[in-house]
């Protein structure tokens, strides 16, 4: 079973000629409200990918609360540990270029009503694992990985967005996810001098030990574990939008080691996971299931664009947004 403990919003995407500068106006057509959030976007991934979840988070008492679920409830994730806040459900408002990239201002909301109380009523331990984000309050995203310790679990923490993570917590995890960017920040916070991602990835893995994984955005993602580097590679893929792939990649990788697969596996699953995310508009729009994914695997010089909610297959690339 997988326990993710994380938020859950809804993204108005809006698509752009480019990332506006600062102070630069830009004009669209429209707007698309869809369900979004790296918590609730990593428990659909896992989900799609076959695993049991329980999603741990926080809703307001307004129109959007519906909004933010309705597609986990739809993929059977157990919702019956959200908890309703007065304050408004999370929004994030994403800007999605012509190259497909794409930025996002999170409006926290009810995510900061999110507490640690919440997730020690589910019964979880030894077999099961705990997924985290930073989009709660990062005290209770630390009393959440001591929980989680205690009693027995597997623990992922993805470091998006990018903050600060000491040393004690990141010491207590099994495997922390994070792109270029996060690898950056979190190294500088422990003070540890590197000068680009991978460097920082296993300089993070060597201090703390917990094995450290950064996506490398096409060139796909290396994990440092016991030591060692484990690369998996991604070949181009076009991509059309990169929003909610780093989140599909931890989905998968967490669904995969869930299911009892070993690391180079769930890396290269993940891999595949984050790479068809790229290739469909939207975030949970573009979680691909795990038939997708195993298909990806299976036929990487082949890509084909279909219904990722259903089945595509599709070559590799890994992005770390």
């Amino acid at each position: 079973m997988i326990v993710v403990f994380g938020s859950v919003a809804v993204d108005l995407v809006v698509n752009v000629p480019h990332i506006p500068r600062p102070g630069e106006s830009l004009q669209a057509p429209c707007y698309t409200p869809v369900a979004g959030s790296k918590g609730g976007n990593q428990a659909l991934a896992a989900a799609r990918s076959g695993a049991r979840v329980v999603h741990v988070a926080s809703v307001g008492r307004d129109g959007y609360a519906e909004a933010a679920t309705a597609a986990l409830r739809a993929e059977g994730v157990d919702l019956s540990h959200i908890a309703l806040s007065d304050k408004a459900t999370g929004i994030c408002l994403v800007a999605v270029a012509a190259d497909g990239e794409n930025t996002v201002i999170a409006a926290a909301g009810a995510n900061l009503d999110t507490s640690v109380s919440q997730l020690e009523a589910v019964a979880f331990g030894s077999g099961d694992t705990l997924v985290l984000q930073m989009e709660v309050p990062l005290q209770d995203n630390v009393a959440a990985v001591r929980l989680a310790k205690a009693r027995g679990a597997r623990v992922i923490l993805n470091v998006a967005p990018a903050g600060p993570v000491d040393g004690a917590t990141l010491s207590a995890l099994h495997f922390l996810i994070v792109n270029e960017h996060e690898a950056m920040v979190v190294a500088k916070a422990l003070g540890l001098a590197a000068t680009e991602p991978e460097e920082a990835a296993r300089a993070i893995h060597d201090r703390c030990g917990c094995s450290t994984i950064v996506t490398l955005g096409p060139r796909g993602a290396v994990a440092y574990h016991r030591g060692s580097a484990v690369p998996v590679a991604a070949p181009e893929v076009a991509v059309l939008d990169t929003t909610g792939a780093g989140d599909s990649f931890t989905g998968a990788f967490a669904a995969a080691l869930d299911a009892g697969e070993d690391l180079t596996t769930a890396l290269r699953r993940a891999v595949a996971g984050g790479s068809l995310a790229c290739t469909v508009h939207g975030a949970q729009t573009s979680i691909p299931r795990l038939d997708a994914i195993l298909a990806a695997m299976r036929h990487p010089d082949q890509p084909a664009i279909d219904d990722v909610g259903s089945t595509i297959g599709a070559t590799t690339s890994s992005r770390g947004d």
